[in-house]
Order: structure tokens, then sequence, then C-alpha cells
């Protein structure tokens, strides 16, 4: 199973790089969490609903933002993914490169709870996992 979660997160980002909300959103569970780096500023984003609240801001200020894999693992119901995002402001187009940690917990085929962090150490913590969890399963 958890080599098929690895497969959902890689379409869940096709998806968003395609800018293909309804396939995003059939990967989705209907009360997903989501802890994105916009969280700070808009709050909790819960549901389908608040995945659409996110999804409008992130284009809305990044028109062209995409995600790149570098790096996906599975850990049981866990996939814990490295790569960039990238995009430029839609005021300014100044153009900005993320590193990111993006973990996403999955259940029966949908994902339940995602989140991106800046470092490995937040993202396993975040998904209760340890960097010797980590390293027992690379």
């Amino acid at each position: 199973m958890s080599q098929e979660n690895v497969e959902l997160a890689r379409r869940s980002i096709d998806a968003l790089n395609r800018r293909d909300l309804d396939a995003y959103l059939a990967l989705m569970d209907d009360d997903v969490e989501a802890i994105s780096r916009l969280t700070a500023i808009e709050g909790a984003y819960r549901g389908h609903d608040g995945i659409r609240r996110w999804w409008r801001t992130l284009f809305d200020i990044w028109p062209d933002f995409t995600a790149e894999v570098a790096e996906m693992n599975p850990f049981g119901d866990v996939t814990l993914g490295t790569g960039r995002l990238r995009g430029r402001g839609a005021g300014s187009d100044i153009p900005w490169e993320w590193s990111v940690h993006a973990v996403g917990r999955w259940q029966r085929g949908k994902c339940v709870w995602w989140g991106n962090f800046e470092t490995r150490q937040e993202a396993l913590e975040a998904a209760g996992l340890s960097e010797q969890d980590a390293n027992a399963d690379s």
C-alpha cells in the first residue's frame, strides 16, 4: 500500500501543476487538513472548501506556481517528499524558489492530511516520524 501512496502523491502534484482542481480534489478526503506556507497568513485549510480557498490564493499570488519532486518515499500510510516550489509574484513578476519537504497521510486512497515544511526535521516531526524511522526505510 505504501508504494501506492507514493503514486497518489505524485498524481496530486501533477494535478496541481496542470491546474486541475477537480483531479486534485478527487485525491483529497472530504475532511482533509492542509498545512501550507500560506497557513500563517490565512489560517487552517480544512475540507474541500479549504483546499479551494488555498488553491485560489496560491494561484492569485503566484500564477505560474509549479512544484517539482526530487524524491518521494513511503513510510506506511505517510509519504515524505522533497522538492522545489517555484513561481513569480503576480504583481511584481519577481521569481522565487523554495526548497520544500512535503508530507502526506493517506487512507483508503485519499489524502487526509498534508503539510509543507522548510526542513526535513519539521516534516518528520509533523508526520510523527523520527530520523531513525526515515533511515530504517531508506
